[in-house]
């Protein structure tokens, strides 16, 4: 099993709006890097949901739900099913994270712009346990 952070701007498409369809597909990701952590996604594979923009807090988990397949805005790029697994019970804010140490190397303070990154078991559940 692998571990990633996806993240999109709660204006354009939040937590709330991905609870209320249960399972919804990741597409519209037009960066090749994020394009080839998409291609890499396998089914089970856990997931933090980050609001970017003003929020900036991870605020949920998803699951993978299927494997990579073609965007279907453009089929030169790929998507994934996301699953929602569950809302944190406190969002773990950017600002929490640059706090904590050990998320130091996480993806995510090195490369901001990309909206699906890896991140590791420890950095997953260390996140999952900031947020209790």
């Amino acid at each position: 099993m692998k571990y990633w952070m996806v993240k999109s701007e709660p204006n354009s498409y939040s937590w709330d709006d991905f609870e209320k369809a249960q399972e919804d597909i990741w597409d519209g990701v037009r960066n090749y890097q994020a394009r080839n952590y998409l291609n890499e996604m396998g089914i089970g594979d856990q997931v933090l949901f980050y609001h970017s923009g003003k929020e900036k807090a991870v605020v949920g988990i998803a699951e993978v739900s299927s494997a990579p397949l073609p965007d279907p805005k453009d089929e030169a790029w790929t998507a994934v099913m996301l699953k929602v697994g569950k809302r944190l019970t406190n969002p773990v804010s950017l600002k929490q994270i640059k706090a904590e140490d050990r998320l130091s190397d996480l993806p995510m303070l090195k490369q901001s712009r990309l909206s699906v990154l890896p991140v590791s078991k420890d950095e997953f559940e260390l996140i999952v346990k900031m947020s209790l």
